[in-house]
């Protein structure tokens, strides 16, 4: 059994070939697309984080959004840059996603992705301390995020407060029990998918992976994964974690859909980000039957129990709402994830 999502970058632009021309545009038809996708028996909903860009940004009032129209779907980021986070805000923003949502928010964090400005997060007023890397900074605030949304109380009451305190020193609030086993953390290497276990979180690897030793990608996200849970498990962690791949995947199954995506065959692909050499993973497009038997040979997928599909949101609600039908319906029985 997998779980299966959608992840949504949400890019607009003014374009009239484009069924998302506006923010609004992105924000209602990503709401829209998380109620269509629970109706046909998906698992989750996750949005991608972007600042200083024509896509989604801030995403606790569209993560709340979903939660109050939908009943059962995981409702998620992948990934929420640290680099920019006030972590007591977050935890608060965070608490109330999670409460109306009824616990099912599953929030992916991380060091970020390459940035559409220089050093952005100074413009949100951060920086790294002496001696520390932005990546270290984006690290350090994950781990006080981690720790005051344990509910655990830190903060010296006043002694003349405006409204009556509870006993001892208070926490955030609100506060959403169960939360902290519900962080994920965006790995692109080995050694931060190893952190990761260490800290506790689940662990999101990509559609691209610092490329350590020129294998496929797959092959690579698949010895990631171990390397993870072989962390998870010397850390002495009692729960069992979760672990997401994330994948473009299109079932050929009308015209539409071979005049979008039936191009041939793709194969992964090099390239550079942020000074690192990269493998990025190949789309995967066929007819359903030829598809389940190519994802059964990806071993990054054999590996995850959580499966989170890239949609392309430009071209709107109604067809991505058929992509995934198509995935759910037709590919994760004959995949074996269903």
């Amino acid at each position: 059994m997998k779980s299966i999502g959608f992840l949504s970058f949400g890019h607009w632009t003014p374009s009239p070939q484009s069924g998302t021309r506006s923010a609004a545009d992105v924000l209602l038809q990503s709401i829209d697309l998380a109620v269509a996708a629970e109706e046909l028996g998906a698992d989750g909903a996750y949005f991608r984080v972007h600042h200083f860009a024509r896509q989604l940004a801030s995403p606790f009032p569209l993560l709340a959004a979903v939660g109050a129209r939908t009943q059962r779907i995981e409702i998620g980021t992948g990934v929420i840059d640290m680099r920019y986070e006030n972590p007591l805000y977050m935890a608060e923003d965070a608490g109330a996603a999670d409460l109306i949502s009824g616990g099912r928010l599953q929030l992916g964090i991380s060091r970020g992705s390459p940035e559409q400005v220089v050093d952005g997060w100074r413009h949100f007023g951060y920086a790294p301390q002496p001696g520390e890397s932005d990546a270290d900074m984006g690290r350090r605030h994950a781990e006080v995020f981690l720790q005051v949304i344990k509910g655990e109380g830190f903060a010296e009451p006043s002694p003349r407060p405006m409204f009556p305190n509870p006993p001892g020193l208070l926490r955030i609030e609100p506060y959403s029990d169960g939360l902290r086993e519900r962080i994920w953390w965006g790995s692109a290497s080995n050694s931060t998918a190893v952190w990761a276990a260490r800290m506790g979180m689940n662990l999101q690897s990509s559609t691209l992976k610092a490329d350590e030793t020129g294998e496929p990608f797959h092959v690579q996200q698949a010895r990631q994964i171990r390397a993870y849970r072989d962390a998870w498990k010397e850390a002495g962690h009692t729960r069992t974690p979760r672990v997401s791949v994330s994948r473009s995947i299109f079932p050929i199954r009308d015209d539409r859909d071979r005049a979008y995506f039936g191009r041939g065959k793709d194969s992964d692909q090099i390239g550079v980000i942020d000074n690192m050499r990269a493998v990025f993973g190949r789309s995967y497009a066929d007819e359903p039957d030829r598809l389940a038997e190519e994802l059964r040979r990806d071993e990054a997928i054999g590996e995850a129990d959580t499966v989170l599909l890239t949609v392309p949101n430009q071209l709107g609600v109604a067809y991505n709402t058929h992509v995934i039908e198509g995935i759910v319906k037709d590919v994760a029985p004959l995949a074996g994830w269903r």
